[in-house]
């Protein structure tokens, strides 16, 4: 497996060179981060001074990703060959709990 993320890692950016930054940050993604990591985050946008915006599914996941956060903007980058001044991650937003319809209104 480790092989395999390694050909990943030296060919993948070659192989994205006509997709957008964005696109090409999101295939690497997975390979950077490692399939556990990258399922506890999703790639939502990169803004124009270059960081990269990713929302973390859970609390539980944010601090384990704060703490690579330099490792995978590093990786990133040379994978996908694409220029990345840093990584913010975001809390993804709960949906507001909808009322049952049970009242106890008198």
């Amino acid at each position: 497996m480790q092989n395999m993320r390694d050909f990943f890692r030296t060919s993948l950016g070659r192989g994205l060179r006509d997709l957008s930054d964005l696109d090409r940050l999101t295939a690497a993604w997975p390979v950077a981060a490692g399939s556990a990591l990258a399922a506890r985050a999703q790639v939502t946008f990169l803004s124009e001074d270059r960081i990269l915006h990713l929302t973390v599914t859970s609390d539980e996941w944010m601090l384990p990703l704060l703490q690579v956060r330099s490792v995978l903007q590093h990786d990133l980058a040379r994978i996908a060959s694409v220029r990345l001044n840093g990584i913010h991650f975001e809390k993804k937003k709960s949906l507001p709990t909808q009322r049952t319809g049970t009242s106890t209104d008198v």
